[in-house]
Order: structure tokens, then sequence, then C-alpha cells
């Protein structure tokens, strides 16, 4: 589906579920932590500068050196995943992305992603692969973020999820240093991820120049996407944005 534009009816999908009083009061039990819940555009991945939904759920087991979300940590509110959807359809678009933390960490997170394809959503997962991803319903876009040296958790990489990616998943690699480069290099050619799903590479904010990633990419000619935060060249690096 393309983006569907301000007339697009994407609340009807949702509506149809009502009729289903059994799936509802599934939904109802269903719990999971969560830290926000917003509307902005989409920084990242294929669909950037998008209107997406994000769902931020709560926790994370890995501790990366450049992470800009550690106040999804701890805290957050206890929400049903029918709350959830409710909140979700107040904005009226059809993309949601769920993102953390790391999302995958809760256990109802593969229910939600589930919900939200049922209830006619285009849904995106952005995952640090440290995770197994093979339970996710396959109508979800994958966001692999496979952890460079520089991270501080190359270790936790489940190299296994590799092998589930499909055409409408993306790996990531956010890029520290010139080590970094080398190495997701390395990955993207010896694994050739690029015959698997698209390639994303990204600048570390504040460790390395987008121009000097974008040189050694032409360099190269590695069959991979340059990334930039358009979240934060628009409102800087603040939550729910």
């Amino acid at each position: 589906m393309g983006y569907p534009g301000a007339s697009a009816p994407c609340k009807w999908p949702f509506l149809a579920l009502l009729k289903s009083p059994n799936y509802m009061r599934q939904c109802t039990r269903e719990r999971l932590r969560v830290t926000e819940i917003f509307y902005s555009l989409q920084g990242e991945t294929r669909t950037v500068g998008i209107p997406t939904v994000f769902v931020r759920l709560t926790g994370c087991p890995l501790r990366c050196s450049y992470c800009d979300t550690e106040y999804a940590f701890t805290g957050g509110e206890w929400m049903d995943i029918r709350t959830i959807l409710d909140r979700v359809v107040e904005y009226a678009t059809r993309y949601v992305t769920v993102t953390g933390g790391e999302p995958l960490a809760q256990r109802r997170c593969l229910d939600l992603l589930r919900a939200l394809c049922d209830a006619g959503y285009e849904v995106s997962l952005e995952t640090s692969g440290a995770l197994d991803i093979s339970g996710v319903d396959p109508r979800v876009s994958r966001v692999l973020d496979l952890k460079t040296p520089g991270s501080g958790e190359s270790e936790k990489n489940r190299y296994g999820n590799l092998e589930h990616l499909h055409s409408g998943d993306q790996v990531k690699f956010v890029i520290c240093d010139e080590r970094d480069y080398r190495w997701a290099r390395r990955q993207t050619l010896d694994r050739r991820l690029s015959e698997r799903c698209e390639i994303l590479f990204a600048p570390s904010s504040g460790q390395l120049p987008a121009p000097v990633l974008a040189n050694w990419i032409l360099r190269d000619r590695l069959p991979v996407r340059l990334q930039i935060q358009l979240h934060k060249h628009l409102w800087g690096d603040v939550p729910g944005r």
C-alpha cells in the first residue's frame, strides 16, 4: 500500500474489529508497559517523512553507547492492547511503528503487532536484533538494528535472525567511526544482506559526520541507503518526536 493521503479511511478497519467481541475481550486482557504513544513524521527507514504513530514500549536488555531513548528503560504505564488501538486510531494515519527500548523484550509485543496488522495498519517494528524475530507477524516490516562494535553490544547480535528476513524488512547499522564502517561493510557484503532486504547505514549522532559516511559509501559503491535522523534535524533530540 502506498501513502493513503488525508482522505484515506484508515480508522475503519479498526472499527470493524468492534463487531468481534471475542477479539476485543482478548485485547483487553493482554497488557504491555508503554512509555509513550505519539504522532510525528517518521525520521528513519524507507517511510521517512510520512506521518506515523509511534508506540514506544518500556524496557531494554541492551545498553548501547549511543542510545538516545534511555528514558524508555524503566517506568511507563500498563496499557491493554485495546487501549493502545484506541489511542492509535485517534491520529487517522495508516502507518504505525512499534519501538522501544526493545519492544520484543515484552512477550505481548507479538500480540500487539498482530492486532495492529489485523486493524489494517502498515506496521513496522524497530528491534535490536538481540531477540528472536521469527515469531513476528509476517505482515510487519522488521527494522533490525545490527549492533556495531562501537555500540558496545555487538556480542548480543543474534545472527540467526538474518535467516528470517524478507524483502519487506530492513537492516540498520548505526556507525560510530571508521572501524564500525569497515565492520558493517564486511557484514553487508560477506552475508550478502542486500539480496535479502534493504540496508541502512546511519551515522551515530554527534560521533560521525554524515558527509564522511556518505563519501565512504560512494567510494566503496555499497548497495546501501544513507539514513539521517530527520526528526532530530527538525526538532532536536527530544522525547515524543
